[in-house]
């Protein structure tokens, strides 16, 4: 299991445990965390589960893939440090991994 913590939009932060080699979305949808939606549950086409990365575990992270660099483009509050949370796959090296979630989402 993988720590990882969550700010919500609310300014709660919750703390869940994901298996490794889970996406942090599937975490975050098994642990029914606000704010992933995860609309297309995991193709990287929705956009719904947009995080914001803390700096430390962001360097870690490989490069986003075609689909992904074309969403960050444009969901709502994207940042340097923005991910979708369906394509970080939790490891031991991503441990109290960090992240904030956006206020706006994408609607559908």
């Amino acid at each position: 299991m993988v720590r990882a913590h969550f700010d919500e939009p609310d300014g709660n932060r919750v703390s869940i445990d994901v298996p490794d080699g889970w996406s942090l979305m599937e975490g975050a949808r098994q642990e029914l965390v606000q704010g992933i939606v995860a609309e297309c549950g995991g193709g990287a086409i929705c956009g719904t589960c947009h995080v914001r990365v803390g700096k430390p575990w962001f360097d870690k992270l490989d490069e986003p893939g075609p689909s992904e660099s074309a969403l960050l483009g444009v969901v709502p509050e994207s940042t340097e440090t923005s991910r979708l949370a369906c394509q970080i796959m939790m490891s031991d090296e991503l441990e109290d991994i960090e992240v904030s979630i956006p206020s706006t989402q994408i609607d559908f």
